[in-house]
């Protein structure tokens, strides 16, 4: 129960990591807009060509009607994945939530060498206009502590202690 409590607010943190201000020296973080998700719903054929050219190895996806926009989630290569598209097709983001066998070569060595004697449990990408984060979760038996990787530089974002 708290592994998933932890996972469920590193999800929610994923958001406001990926949407710092473009700069790298901007420490401030922008909120993103509400977004209402709806049922399932179909898309247009724009939409569905985009993510089919997008996403080709895509499977299982499973559209939303998410305020003017369109969610779809769905599995790449035993991944969950999730892609917000504009009505005219333009890919919005895409999250990808995966494990330590996904980190880049230089972000897994970066995190090993700084935080040995922790396990990568969890890995989130996000690619967001032209950026490319990636938000990891290390802990061992008394911490918790999420970084945060982008463009070669690794932050600590925050540490948890476990009871």
């Amino acid at each position: 129960m708290k592994k998933n409590l932890l996972q469920c607010s590193t999800i929610i943190l994923v958001a406001a990591l990926a949407i710092t201000g473009a700069n790298a020296q901007d420490t401030l973080y922008k909120k993103l807009p509400t977004i209402t998700v709806y049922s399932s719903t179909k898309v247009s054929n724009e939409v569905s060509k985009a993510f089919r050219s997008t996403f080709p190895d895509a499977e299982k996806a499973v559209w939303y009607k998410a305020s003017e926009n369109y969610l779809v989630r769905f599995m790449t290569n035993d991944q969950t994945n999730r892609a917000l598209f504009e009505k005219n097709g333009m890919l919005v983001y895409h999250i990808l939530y995966g494990n330590e066998s996904n980190l880049p070569d230089n972000i897994h060595k970066m995190v090993k060498s700084n935080y040995s004697g922790y396990d990568i449990t969890m890995v989130i990408y996000v690619s967001q206009d032209e950026r490319n984060v990636w938000v990891i979760n290390v802990e061992n038996s008394q911490k918790l502590i999420i970084l945060r990787s982008e463009d070669g530089e690794l932050e600590k974002v925050n540490t948890y202690n476990k009871m």
